[in-house]
């Protein structure tokens, strides 16, 4: 019955089929892959919670070795661990992060060099500040910085990709992204390859800051994707057997002449009489 899944027409189909379902296979352990990946960042981001801050040292690479030089990133499992560092805040190389939405409301980001007593330094986000009254784009604001030695506590947070412009103004520098190399190149000291998100200062921080929220990754899309595209490959499958059976039993009846209206008729003709 299936010896015509030998010929070169089905064969082809067959090699289709097997290519478009180890197609699928593949990307659904992609997505498998990109699911644990996830899920191992939003566990590391509960964990913190959990465990006292490590100081800075230990979890990020030494700062870059010259004026102007951001160090090495750090491992990507080293993102959101909570660390501990002391230093005194440079006030006159303040950054506005401008365009940064925390809520639904756009307004600002505040980022301070915390510099230490070998001379380093490591960028610090205090927090979200709403723009003036009836002004979205107008600089906030912002209260004085703490003078003299802080210790702060803060999340490892990973350099933004997209390096935008840096200009100063008024003795301010401002951006758009949270870019550490682009920033080092302003600051005259060398700097870690990481920034940190403030959760506690003592002395305390300011209230007015409002603290950026970390959003934890949607690690169950990807796993309806998983199950999707194994779904799909099964479905190929199912569906070259299913064309498969059909053709056989199509072929079957047709040789057999199994009841069908044209073999019935066929059957019911007499046959030609023989001339004598």
């Amino acid at each position: 019955m299936y010896r015509f899944l030998l010929t070169p027409r089905w064969l082809g189909i067959l090699a289709l089929t097997l290519a478009a379902a180890t197609v699928m296979v593949l990307l659904g352990n992609w997505q498998l892959s990109r699911y644990r990946e996830r899920s191992a960042i939003n566990e590391r981001i509960d964990a913190a919670d959990r465990v006292a801050p490590a100081p800075l040292a230990e979890v990020m690479p030494t700062a870059g070795g010259a004026a102007g030089v951001a160090g090495p990133a750090p491992a990507k499992e080293d993102a959101w661990t909570r660390v501990t560092v002391t230093g005194r805040y440079d006030s006159g190389n303040t950054i506005v992060v401008r365009g940064r939405t925390v809520d639904g409301k756009v307004g600002f980001e505040v980022v301070t060099p915390l510099l230490m007593d070998d001379g380093s330094a490591v960028l610090v986000d205090h927090g979200w500040v709403p723009p003036p009254p009836g002004s979205a784009t107008a600089r906030p604001q912002l209260p004085a910085t703490p003078s003299g030695q802080v210790t702060v506590v803060g999340r490892v947070h990973m350099s933004e990709s997209k390096p935008g412009a840096v200009e100063r103004r008024d003795g301010r520098l401002e951006t758009r992204r949270i870019a550490v190399p682009r920033l080092a190149g302003e600051l005259p000291y060398p700097l870690y390859g990481a920034y940190l998100l403030l959760d506690e200062q003592t002395p305390a921080a300011d209230p007015v800051f409002a603290a950026v929220p970390i959003q934890h990754e949607n690690n169950w899309q990807n796993a309806g994707y998983v199950v999707q595209w194994w779904l799909f490959a099964l479905m190929t499958l199912y569906g070259f057997g299913w064309l498969a059976r059909r053709e056989a039993l199509g072929d079957s009846r047709t040789k057999a002449g199994d009841g069908s209206p044209l073999s019935r008729d066929r059957a019911a003709e007499p046959s030609p009489s023989t001339p004598a």
